[in-house]
């Protein structure tokens, strides 16, 4: 059981990676007449309606069909369905407009894990173990809703009103409150703080609209705390819009050096190339990321190394090297096509293969289990025609993804790997909202010092706790102490403090975070 859930996370991971890299801008499709394959498709469907014998929706069918067609171009060409459309569109624009809250399904309620700063419900004064037990005239308590169903809930057009029924547990009370509808920002640049009073930090989490603007802001506030040498976190990101990758990269690299080189289906090139306005050209630079780090976010880590910009830590990167476009198809719903390939500076393509088997395709993580390339970076295979040099002669390959220049094996074993995957999973997370839950009081007073300091293991026997928490639930742990008390220390932080203190957290004890630091350190030397 163990095993398979993991090589599901792997797959479902692996299918999801890499679909938003294209442009900003939607753009619409103009079809010329005399299209036979249009005509017979549109023959077809008006011989259903019209005959066909037993009644049937041809709007279904047609999703149906075009699902069909764009399946058979790429990996990475996908239909939207219009009840898709939104959600996507919300999270690639960096926002939305709601209340303002975290929250999971406690039991039999809404319950509110952490209120997001500056949004409305903050200024309505709602807290972490609200209830929310009524939002208009829907009834959200004793309900089986999923988590769509209740955003959708709770989101709304902008300026438009919500009354809520909300009970507090604390004060052992219902009360009711109206509120306004407010942008709610989802954040792409996750976590940057300063570490070792010259050494940044900025992990980003997927390329929206607004990434480079928040990325921006991040590294200037690091700038002018004292930062000189940077790590920045591209791990477990599957890309997303080209433009901001390609800004980043400029506030990396100097004037004139190539950012990356994309290839329409007519054989036209672009070249993007640096413009010298960065702010940050000089301090040392390690760049982070795994194998599930792909398409934009390969197109940064490819800048980087081509251009011996700084290191590459890590494991072998996902392999995109397409360019997807989302274009409109009337009736709510889209196509994501891909109109181009791209390639890095060194003129290298990093698209791993693709022979027309999407399932074979998919498999591709799992297969670097199974070939020791995870254990071993020799594993990794590498063809000699698609070696390319970068300026201060060092070899770099094409042919599927980047390979690292510090390699992080993975020499868990089965049970290490399902201990990682508990400490990480909604689990570890519902563990301690219910721990904190109990008693929210007891935390008033603790503030991030104490947690860094470890203070927090006083409150209750945690480990015992998860134990039987998971037994419970008929779930397996092996974890020791150690390991937990890491686990509920980050996942205090993130429900405590937000997603700024959970990283903090979790790089202190982090292979991949420590082997950056020791890089940034061998670069001073190098340059």
């Amino acid at each position: 059981m163990k095993k398979n859930f993991v090589l599901f996370t792997i797959v479902f991971l692996s299918i999801c990676i890499g679909y938003l890299l294209g442009s900003k801008n939607e753009i619409l499709i103009s079809y010329s007449e005399g299209y036979r394959s249009m005509n017979r498709l549109e023959l077809l469907l008006r011989y259903i309606d019209n005959d066909y014998v037993e009644e049937i929706n041809t709007d279904s069918l047609i999703g149906v069909v075009i699902e069909d067609i764009v399946n058979r171009l790429d990996p990475h060409s996908v239909y939207i369905p219009a009840d898709h459309r939104q959600s996507i569109t919300e999270n690639m624009q960096g926002n939305f407009y709601g209340i303002g809250v975290s929250f999971l399904m406690f039991k039999d309620s809404v319950t509110i894990i952490r209120v997001l700063k500056g949004g409305p419900s903050e200024a309505a004064g709602l807290l972490a173990g609200d209830r929310i037990l009524i939002a208009d005239e829907d009834t959200l308590f004793q309900k089986n809703y999923s988590n769509e169903k209740i955003m959708q809930t709770l989101k709304g057009k902008p300026g438009t009103s919500v009354d809520l029924t909300v009970y507090r547990k604390s004060k052992d009370k219902i009360f009711e409150l109206k509120m306004k509808r407010g942008k709610v920002p989802l954040p792409s640049v996750e976590s940057y703080y300063l570490m070792k009073k010259t050494v940044g930090y900025i992990k980003i989490n997927r390329f929206s609209q607004t990434t480079y603007e928040e990325f921006d802001l991040a590294l200037k506030q690091l700038i002018s705390q004292g930062m000189k040498k940077m790590i920045l976190d591209l791990r477990d990101n599957p890309g997303g819009y080209l433009y901001p990758a390609k800004q980043i990269s400029n506030a990396l690299l100097k004037k004139d050096q190539t950012i990356v080189i994309t290839k329409s289906n007519m054989g036209e090139e672009e070249k993007s190339i640096a413009d010298g306005n960065g702010n940050f050209q000089e301090g040392d630079l390690v760049v982070l990321v795994n194998e599930q780090t792909a398409s934009a976010s390969e197109i940064i880590a490819g800048a980087v190394q081509d251009n011996d910009r700084g290191w590459i830590v890590g494991r072998r990167t996902f392999g995109k090297g397409l360019v997807q476009q989302q274009m409109p198809l009337g009736g709510g719903d889209a196509v994501r096509l891909t109109i181009a390939k791209y390639f890095t500076p060194t003129g290298r393509s990093i698209q791993k293969p693709y022979n027309g088997d999407r399932k074979a395709y998919d498999q591709d993580l799992i297969n670097r289990y199974h070939n020791g390339e995870m254990a071993d970076a020799k594993k990794i295979p590498v063809t000699d025609s698609l070696a390319y040099k970068t300026p201060r002669g060092r070899t770099v390959f094409g042919g599927g993804g980047i390979t690292p220049d510090f390699y992080i094996s993975n020499k868990n074993t089965e049970q290490e790997e399902w201990n990682s995957v508990l400490l990480n999973s909604n689990m570890m997370n519902n563990f301690v909202f219910e721990e904190l839950d109990k008693n929210r009081n007891k935390f008033n007073d603790f503030n991030l010092d104490d947690l860094l300091e470890g203070q927090f293991e006083n409150f209750v026997p945690w480990h015992d706790s998860f134990v039987k928490y998971c037994s419970d639930k008929k779930v397996e742990v092996t974890l020791k102490e150690w390991e937990t008390l890491r686990g509920v220390k980050a996942y205090l932080g993130l429900q405590l403090f937000g997603d700024n203190t959970f990283n903090r957290i979790k790089n202190q004890h982090d292979l991949f975070f420590n082997t950056a630091v020791r890089a940034l350190d061998s670069l001073s030397k190098v340059n």
